[in-house]
This record gives C-alpha cells, structure tokens and sequence, in this order.
C-alpha cells in the first residue's frame, strides 16, 4: 500500500509539474524552420524575420518557430527535400534549383517579363497558382504552399574588366544561371551557364570558376559578390520564384484555426509581403549601402544598358523562349499553357504593382 501511495504521489507531482510548465494550458507547438540565407543579410532581416515574428503573433503564442539561418538545417538546393521529409517543418524555398520540378510556374521567370515589381509579380504567381490545378499540382504534390513570391529582374555583374556593354561581349562568358528559362537566355545570349548555389557564388567568382552572374540587387548586398565582381550591367533580365513551403504531415497535425491563422499571413497578402520586403524595398537601399564605401564604389563600373541593345537581346533570348516555353508544355500534355502566359500579361494590366497589406504584416 505505502508504494503504492507513493507512485501515486510521483504521478500527481509530475502532472502538477507539467500543469505550471504550461501554466495550466497546451504547450506551444514547435516548428523548425530552414533558410539558405545569413542572419544580417537583407533577406533575413527585413523579410523572414518579420514575417516569422507575425505568425507567432497572429497565432498568440500557439507556435513557436526555430530559425535555422545559412544552411545550418540543410544546404539550399535541399531545403525543398528537406521539408518533404521533415527535416524542416517548413522552409524558404528557392525553385531556381530544381529544373524541371515546376515548369508551368516557370512563366514568371521568362526573359523580360515586364512585371512592375516584386511585389505584383509575386501577387500574381500566387493568382495563377490558385487558379490552374496542374500548375498548383507541381507543387501540392510534396509539400503544402503558405505563400509564393517573385524577385525583380536580374542584373548581370562580371569580372571582366569592362562591363558586358553588347551582345558580343557575352560570347564564351561562364555565367551563374538558375534553371529553366533563365539558363535558355543565358545559352542564347551566347554565354555559357553554370549551376552555383547562392552562398557558392562569391568563392565561384574568386576562383574563376564563373565570370559573372545574374543577381538580384537583394543577394548582391547580402552575398558581396561586389566584392569580385566590380563591373555592373544593368537591364531587367529575368525574374525568379521561390514558395514558403510546409511538410504536409506538419501542416495535417496542425490545428484547424492555427491553419486559418498561418493563412492570414500567407496567401496573396504574405505573397506580396516577400516581393516587397525581400526585393522592392533593397533595391535603392542595398545599392546605396553597397556604394557608400567610397574606395569600394571608385572600383565599381556601371552601365545601364541601352534599349536600342536591349531590343536586339530581347529579340533574340525573349520573345523566342516565351514561344519555346509554350511549344514545349504543350508538347508536354499542358494545353493550357499559352492561356497562363496570356493570364500573366493581362494581370500585369489589372494587378496593382503595390498594395497596402494588413496587419500584422503591416
């Protein structure tokens, strides 16, 4: 009987204790969160950080994310692998390293797609994934879309000793390209691309394993490939796209109104959040950082490519792979793809390029 009293008594103590751990309510539910980027770099501190600060607002404490900055969960060409198998719970995911994983949603990042900004791109990616099943399905098929966004157009910086200032000065260049269309418009531009995740390209650029690359005014902030790369080519290459994503097993043993809570600040409004905060707001703000170093901007070569050089690349690396794009789906068994190229130019008539986003992304 006395141990039994006992027992008892441990039992008693340890639901006691649990009870004040958890002041007498459920535990927050932990999640893990991976991303390729730095803490301190521009993405992390004005767009993730923020933005994982908000659901654990706008779920009063119910959830409770661990960040995991600069690969240290899993590398960034494995974050979606990553989040399809639980290592992460959900993840910043960057689709320029799959080729060929989503090639519907590859008609956001088609040369020269004449978005007004980050945030209506990624507004718009969000539209056409609602609106087109086999689209959405490329994606739902491994892992559950909190949000999409889009960068704003490349630039292209070099090592050469002169900026890229024609069409003939691409010829034999090894450029860094992400998959898909913008690996097409490098090869017909007449340069030579090459496959370098992000956090690689600066040793890349040091090497010479790669003259240049495209880049985002976002990531060369963030990355200093200024560092290597002092010769500067502005035009408006190409956009890319990349998905907040979330283990569907995670998502599945979420609670329905924390479900609906993630949503409030995913969708087209936390969509609009990541163009924006991610790439319209750095583009003035990185650049002037960049160039505050008067020894560092003394080094720097800009040109801004003219759009009488412009048209001639548009002709030949734009308007040529939007038509490949649409041959090729169709062949594919995708009849719908010249109605979503035509979905996009026409949104980017309708959709506003900027959109006052409620709270508590704000």
């Amino acid at each position: 009987m006395k141990k039994f009293l006992a027992i008892l008594l441990a039992v008693a103590l340890a639901l006691s204790v649990g009870l004040i751990g958890c002041g007498g309510e459920e535990e927050a539910i932990k999640l893990l969160y991976g991303d390729q980027n730095p803490e301190g770099g521009w993405a992390v501190e004005e767009a993730a950080k923020p933005w994982l600060a908000a659901i654990e607002e706008v779920t009063e404490g119910a959830v409770e994310i661990e960040p995991y900055w600069a690969q240290t969960l899993a590398s960034g060409v494995d974050l979606w692998e990553a989040v399809e198998s639980g290592t992460a719970d959900f993840a910043w995911c960057f689709h320029g390293y799959w080729a060929g994983m989503t090639p519907l949603a590859d008609v956001v990042a088609l040369p020269f797609m004449p978005f007004e900004s980050a945030e209506q791109a990624a507004a718009i990616f969000w539209t056409i994934y609602e609106e087109y099943p086999n689209l959405a399905e490329d994606f739902d098929a491994d892992n559950k879309i909190l949000l999409t966004w889009c960068s704003s157009p490349y630039i292209l910086i070099t090592t050469t000793a002169e900026p890229v200032k024609t069409l003939e000065d691409m010829s034999g260049l090894k450029i860094r390209a992400t998959g898909g269309p913008p690996t097409t418009q490098t090869q017909l531009l007449g340069a030579i691309p090459q496959t370098v995740g992000m956090p690689g390209t600066y040793e890349a650029l040091q090497k010479g394993e790669i003259d240049g690359m495209w880049v985002p005014w976002e990531a060369l902030y963030s990355f200093k490939q200024y560092e290597q790369a002092k010769s500067w080519t502005i035009l408006p290459a190409h956009a890319v796209y990349f998905t907040q994503a979330m283990n569907w097993d995670t998502w599945n043993s979420l609670p329905s109104e924390v479900q609906d809570q993630f949503m409030t600040v995913g969708g087209e409004d936390g969509s609009r959040f990541w163009g924006r905060n991610m790439f319209d707001t750095s583009q003035a703000a990185c650049r002037d950082v960049i160039l505050a170093d008067a020894e560092l901007a003394a080094e720097i070569q800009e040109y801004v490519l003219p759009q009488e050089e412009l048209d001639r690349w548009i002709e030949i690396a734009g308007q040529p792979i939007w038509e490949e794009w649409v041959t090729e789906m169709e062949g594919e068994g995708f009849d719908e793809a010249q109605e979503i190229l035509d979905r996009v130019l026409e949104l980017i008539d309708e959709v506003p390029a900027t959109k006052t986003l409620p709270s508590p992304l704000e």
